[in-house]
């Protein structure tokens, strides 16, 4: 679980630099500046946010052993993909009907969040 943390974390990372660049430089022109490359920019945003936290929890994995800090990756990882990919293929395509899932990546960020919050209470320091 700690591999499968850190290399996903790596990679959401990588892609949130570069998706982000190719919102700056060339959606930038294409899209709308109003709504659609805001939640280009949104999408990046909780993307790379989440990414610095699952690289967080990766690290702590390599020190505690927590079924917690297990669940809190995944709820991380299937935010990131559901969260931000929603918005991603939202704002490139304009297929309204995904932002109907966007708040499921919500919720799995928020339950990521609160299964940090029981690892951190139930890990000794």
């Amino acid at each position: 679980m700690i591999k499968l943390t850190l290399i996903f974390a790596t990679i959401s990372g990588m892609l949130s630099v570069g998706l982000g660049a190719f919102g700056a430089h060339v959606l930038k022109e294409k899209l709308e500046v109003s709504r659609l490359l805001l939640t280009y920019q949104t999408a990046v945003q909780y993307q790379f946010y989440h990414t610095l936290v699952l690289l967080a929890i990766g690290l702590l994995m390599t020190k505690y052993s927590s079924h917690w800090l297990s669940y809190s990756s995944y709820a991380m990882m299937i935010g990131i993909i559901v969260f931000s990919g929603s918005l991603y293929v939202l704002s490139l395509s304009g297929v309204k009907w995904l932002g109907a899932i966007t708040p499921l990546g919500g919720l799995a960020f928020i339950l990521g969040w609160g299964c940090l919050l029981m690892a951190c209470l139930k890990i000794e320091f």
